[in-house]
């Protein structure tokens, strides 16, 4: 099949669907995962759609930022394999910083059994580890993001000054060679972009279906990661590419 009929179809079953899956279309139109990606990437340049994780939506629902029950509810099993292999960075009486993503939420099922200090501006990471009797726990407090659920501001920044946080462990919506880690949100983008400055660790976990991805606003560069975990279907020429630039890098 030609790719221009493939960009038809593709088109077609968005108007139709309202959204579509890289794996479904995929197997509809009888090609590879790579072969979708670079036909989603060519209507994403046209500025037929934009692609998300896990698939693509038209230009004018990408614009609406996902709730945090929403993005819950995509990829949990990868999330879940992606927290487990963070999760065993993490040394004895350690300070870590938990974001308001829901990858990052994921981390709190597998954090190690010995003593350790936890911050975070998530409702959920907080009311998830409260009652651990080795966990030290922070809450950065400041302005309540209800669609996150999650606090920001002036006021959680200036918690993490009296920190020294050992590793961050965060996510967003996609990670461009170029342009670096973006996220949908502004706010959170520029309070996630306060929190790498203060981290000696950035670790960023992300399934495949965000490598090679932009979003709205960007907030860090790829240099400013030591570490990311994904999964196997990531593009394997860009993690090879962040190979080159000293990021250690854990697929699962």
């Amino acid at each position: 099949m030609l790719a221009a009929e493939r960009h038809h179809q593709i088109l077609n079953a968005l108007a139709e669907q309202g959204s579509v899956r890289t794996k479904d279309i995929a197997c509809s139109l009888d090609v590879t995962n790579e072969t979708l990606r670079k036909d989603l990437e060519m209507l994403e340049t046209q500025g037929f759609l934009v692609r998300t994780h896990g698939g693509a939506v038209p230009p004018n629902r990408a614009i609406r930022e996902l709730s945090l029950n929403e993005r819950q509810l995509i990829n949990r099993e990868a999330k879940s394999e992606i927290a487990k292999a963070a999760a065993q960075r993490i040394e004895p009486n350690e300070t870590i910083f938990i974001d308001a993503s829901s990858t990052a939420l994921s981390i709190t099922q597998y954090l190690p059994d010995f003593p350790i200090t936890v911050i975070s501006n998530s409702h959920d990471v907080i009311s998830a580890l409260g009652g651990s009797d080795h966990i030290d726990l922070i809450c950065t407090g400041g302005f309540y993001e209800a669609r996150s659920r999650s606090f920001i501001g002036e006021a959680a920044k200036k918690t993490l000054l009296s920190y020294n946080i050992h590793r961050m462990f965060f996510s967003g919506n996609g990670l461009d060679l170029e342009r670096g880690i973006s996220e949908s949100n502004p706010r959170q983008a520029a309070f996630k972009e306060h929190v790498i400055r203060a981290s000696e660790d950035v670790c960023f976990m992300a399934d495949g279906t965000k490598i090679g991805h932009r979003s709205s606003f960007f907030f860090a560069a790829c240099s400013d990661l030591k570490t990311l975990v994904t999964t196997r279907d990531a593009d394997p020429e860009i993690l090879e590419a962040l190979r080159t630039m000293t990021i250690e890098i854990t697929v699962t």
